[in-house]
């Protein structure tokens, strides 16, 4: 029992440790078999229209030229007419100038382009270019009647605070003109024949009037003279009604809405808030235990969690906060404070991706974990000892404690052929943690080589893998341990700390770094997508690298770094403007294939919902013989008094999201895009029903290009074309084509 105990532990520490080491290795190093891609529409609309890429390169440069973004926010005229119990804030400029100018800048390229006019009428992707230029016409149009800038806040608690009703959301923007109302109800009018969700346009007057209660996914809007306001209910939306009419400003004064006002002093594009602090002490933690568990984390102390985005001539950026409310211990202290990262010294100036962070000793984050699980469960770790007598090894002092916390990732190429990637970790006592993993590897299955060349010893692993063997090569020098996926590539990479020559030299890198923040940090990123973009598109054709390299112009790398102070955790992101002309070629090109997808997400979700109600129609049917099966999916949903309780009316077999009290017989339930519903066939009221049929219907053509049903057999069929526009019996749905 002993030694197989002593086996159970050696594997355990083995595949720990290789786990940790090789945590962010492993993934870059998988070598899969490739499966042959579809040939993308695009490709063939280039071959089809000659010049189009020549085009789209004109039309891309007219964009950038000719569309702005709106100008940054330094106040809000919104924020205090919030309630006092808001908790959570985002607020977005008005982009409705932008889409006029993108509308504008793109029918004057149509009308001076006969092929691109051509493709963007007839090409694979037509449907999605039109549907674009009437989400921006439509966009432009409605944004008239806005202000500047639309805001979406609500309240996790404070059911009794004024204004906050419960639970719910608030979106909320200016009245800029007269008319909203009329052409709110014009739009949902055109779009009658494609409803997302219920939706109610109200003025002051009519709310007074309008009844109570929430319909399912409802969303009530009223317009004012002064603002327009939607909410998920009726009573929401007449609580803030009246709230707004009593004139309160209690959020400005609150430390909540003082935080994001500073925010805005220094320009926003886009500002999203939360304010940590209140909702973690409004959420039931259950026992004391938890409370102690998530005070131990170091989570409880925090306080905001702020995000800033900015959009600029020269490019966007943005600003991140996690503040506490004292010193961050636990999990929340794991992040350590800046310092230089000399691992990057190690990183090739033309790495796609780089990624870096600065830890606490592992050895420390180790003790944290023990003390943090130990709490929960204080057996957690009752065979570590016993693990380690038997490998002669502290997984601690001898293993964790020896990493410093400062970790490097390079990937270079993310091919699934051969990979390209590095990882540098600081180490403090090199021939120790080298005796450590000898000890590690000499009872795996690995097969290990070692070569020695210019004073560094390279140590070769081969892990075994379904496909081809994984491998693997790590060194230690200058007090670092370099993990590469071959032996070129780390020795690449200490050639390139010795000559100086390194990606922390590069000017790229110095070019960077945002004014005013140091260039010591706690973590970085940085991605050249020109680079990541070009190594994605190595999967598809030749014709479309080339039009990415045509359309795409020298970009800005984008970086991000954090810096752990004592209260704080902060972050400073920059990267290259968000051009509109690679969002509305994108954009074109990608509509048509994403409403494929929801169609299909769709599909599949009424397919597994139809099976859903077969199962519970099995199940009353064996629960309630005398009954047979259930009339409606009402009866199959759950009881309005409560889980406990279950009865032929509410047999409780469907959640509320299929089977709530309004789908009654002739009534359907709304669902991903499907309206669900359930007849059964009885000859006499007394006696029991032993047929039916259910049905699923796509909301709109869009939604969905089949219909479906099933009956007693438990098959589920289909038929293609446009909703059902009446219901079907038993026998017609047997009459159409069958799943397989």
């Amino acid at each position: 029992m002993g030694h197989s105990r002593s086996n159970c532990g050696r594997y355990l520490i083995n595949y720990a440790t290789v786990s940790l080491l090789f945590l962010l290795a492993l993934p870059c190093a998988s070598q899969t078999t490739v499966k042959p891609q579809p040939e993308n529409p695009f490709s063939g609309d280039l071959k089809k229209y000659p010049g189009l890429l020549t085009e789209l390169g004109h039309l891309a440069e007219a964009l950038k030229n000719n569309v702005q973004f709106p100008p940054l926010t330094t106040q809000s005229h919104l924020l205090a007419h919030l309630p006092a119990a808001t908790t959570y804030y985002a607020a977005f400029p008005n982009y409705g100038e932008t889409a006029h100018q993108t509308l504008e800048t793109l029918r004057r390229e149509l009308q001076a382009s006969a092929v691109l006019r051509d493709w963007w009428q007839h090409g694979e992707l037509s449907s999605g270019g039109a549907k674009l230029e009437d989400f921006l016409a439509k966009f432009s149009e409605l944004s008239q009647y806005l202000g500047n800038e639309v805001v979406v806040s609500g309240a996790t608690g404070g059911v009794n605070e004024p204004g906050a009703a419960g639970r719910n959301l608030i979106i909320i923007a200016e009245v800029r003109k007269t008319g909203l109302r009329d052409f709110l109800k014009k739009m949902l009018k055109d779009r009658a024949d494609d409803p997302q969700f219920p939706v109610r346009i109200l003025d002051p007057q009519e709310l007074a009037q309008a009844k109570s209660g929430t319909a399912a996914q409802q969303l009530v809007i009223l317009v004012r003279p002064d603002f327009v306001v939607a909410t998920p209910s009726v009573d929401a939306l007449r609580s803030f009604n009246s709230f707004l009419d009593s004139k309160r400003t209690d959020f400005a004064a609150a430390p909540f809405g003082q935080r994001l006002a500073e925010a805005y002093q220094a320009g926003t594009s886009v500002l999203m808030a939360a304010d940590v602090h209140t909702i973690m002490n409004q959420i039931p933690l259950g026992t004391q235990q938890s409370q102690k568990m998530l005070d131990r984390t170091g989570f409880k102390d925090a306080q905001y969690a702020l995000w800033n985005f900015r959009h600029m001539a020269t490019g966007s950026g943005s600003q991140m906060e996690l503040s506490f409310t004292g010193p961050r211990h636990g999990i929340a202290s794991w992040l350590a404070g800046p310092v230089p990262l000399g691992s990057l010294d190690f990183v090739s100036p033309q790495a796609a991706i780089v990624s870096s962070v600065h830890l606490k000793n592992l050895g420390k984050i180790f003790d944290d974990i023990k003390d943090i699980s130990s709490y929960s469960n204080p057996n957690a770790f009752a065979n570590v000892s016993q693990m380690e007598q038997a490998m002669h090894i502290s997984l601690r002092d001898d293993f964790l404690a020896l990493l410093q916390g400062e970790v490097t990732v390079e990937v270079d190429d993310f091919g699934e052929s051969k990979p390209k990637w590095k990882m540098i970790l600081r180490v403090s006592d090199a021939d120790r943690l080298q005796s450590t993993l000898q000890k590690l590897l000499a009872t795996m299955a690995f097969r290990t080589t070692q070569v020695e060349e210019e004073g560094i010893t390279y140590h070769s692993l081969s892990i075994p893998s379904p496909q081809k063997p994984i491998d693997i090569v790590y060194a230690f020098t200058d007090g670092f341990l370099i993990v590469a996926s071959s032996h070129e590539t780390a020795a690449a990479g200490i050639r390139l700390h010795k000559s100086g020559e390194s990606f922390a030299k590069s000017a790229k890198l110095q070019a960077s770094l945002p004014a005013g923040h140091s260039a010591d940090v706690s973590a970085f990123f940085y991605e050249d997508p020109s680079a990541v973009a070009a190594l994605n598109l190595r999967r598809l054709s030749p014709e479309m690298t080339e039009a990415f390299s045509r359309l795409s112009p020298p970009t800005t790398p984008i970086v991000f770094r954090a810096y752990g102070e004592e209260n704080v955790i902060r972050g400073v992101s920059t990267s290259g403007g968000a051009d509109a002309s690679v969002i509305l070629v994108a954009a074109g090109i990608a509509i048509p294939n994403l409403m494929r997808a929801r169609n299909a997400a769709n599909e599949a979700s009424a397919i597994a919902n139809m099976r859903t109600v077969n199962v519970a129609q099995t199940m009353y049917f064996n629960a309630y013989p005398e009954k047979g099966y259930a009339p409606d999916l009402a009866t199959l949903g759950p009881d309005p008094r409560g889980p406990n309780h279950q009865s032929p009316e509410h047999a409780s077999f469907l959640d509320a999201s299929l089977g709530n009290a309004t789908c009654t017989s002739g009534a359907s339930c709304l669902k991903s895009g499907y309206n669900f519903s359930l007849t059964a066939e009885c000859k006499q009221p007394r006696i029991a029903c032993r047929e039916f049929v259910a049905v699923s219907i796509p909301l709109a053509s869009n939604g969905g290009s089949r219909s479906f049903c099933s009956t007693s057999d438990a098959v589920v069929r289909y038929k293609f074309g446009p909703p059902l526009s009446s219901p079907i019996s038993p026998s017609e749905c047997r009459r159409w084509a069958p799943l397989h």
